[in-house]
């Protein structure tokens, strides 16, 4: 058993949910993808985990599901960001948008000035393709101005979405984007997001919801076919709680510096912390 406590380590990938309806919303997301999350959803939990395991920073995001959630999302996102902030994390915020939104410039702007320093998409949950005409929009406001963090993958035939040969074509469309394709580029999509994607120069990484149904060899495999300087430790928390990733991440062949630019460094250039 490997000790994470000699690694600085930055979860690129979590979310949470209000108390009064965290319970609810684990159990939502866990008839959606027919799993079983480990954690229940709460900031107090990932607090906690982040705190046991030699966690010094978090990327909180959520999923704005329709139109009128979108300023509520955003603004719960921020006062979280800060309250984590208090409580001596290096906490960054994403803003969500839905494709339905009447004013993605007016939110962009309005959440960046809460502080909020990227987008988060679920293509998947919202319902719509990565390179669907409607989101055209988004794309062209936040290119070479924020990053995009984008869900990829899922095999199930009805859940196509979010197939990573839909976001190169995008990221053919607007060059300068800078976007985070999670999941180890597409969960269940592995082969084809290495073939769409890697050696593009603006795209990153993060190995959330990737390392539980990999072994560590193929793992190891994508991280390098991606680059060890593009991928980032996460855990799709409630998904996974911190020490089992931390666990599965250390049973990959790679160097110590790869572990730490994985654990934090390259999470420390992506949000410019």
């Amino acid at each position: 058993m490997y000790s994470s406590k000699m690694y600085k380590i930055f979860d690129i990938h979590t979310h949470t949910y209000p108390e009064a309806i965290a319970e609810k919303a684990v159990a939502s997301l866990n008839v959606f993808y027919e799993f079983t999350s480990e954690g229940k959803g709460t900031y107090a939990e990932l607090a906690e985990n982040c705190k046991e395991n030699g966690v010094a920073g978090m990327l909180l995001f959520s999923v704005a599901t329709n139109p009128k959630q979108v300023q509520k999302v955003n603004d719960s996102i921020a006062a979280l960001v800060q309250k984590s902030r208090d409580d001596g994390f290096e906490t960054v915020g994403f803003m969500g948008i839905h494709q339905d939104y009447p004013d993605f410039a007016g939110e962009v702007e309005r959440a960046a000035a809460l502080g909020l320093r990227g987008v988060k998409l679920h293509p998947d949950i919202q319902g719509i393709d990565i390179d669907d005409n409607k989101l055209m929009a988004l794309y062209e406001i936040i290119e070479g101005r924020m990053p995009l963090y984008m869900h990829m993958g899922d095999p199930r035939p009805k859940y196509r979405f979010s197939e990573p040969k839909k976001l190169a074509r995008v990221l053919d469309r607007f060059p300068k984007l800078e976007v985070v394709a999670a999941h180890l580029g597409g969960y269940c999509a592995w082969d084809e997001a290495a073939v769409c994607l890697a050696g593009r120069p603006n795209v990153w990484y993060d190995t959330s919801s990737a390392l539980w149904v990999l072994t560590p060899e193929k793992a190891g495999e994508l991280i390098h076919k991606f680059g060890t300087d593009r991928v980032m430790f996460g855990t799709d928390y409630p998904v996974k709680n911190t020490a089992g990733e931390i666990d599965r991440f250390m049973k990959i062949d790679l160097t110590e510096k790869e572990r730490e630019d994985i654990f934090y460094n390259n999470a420390k250039r992506f949000l410019k912390i």
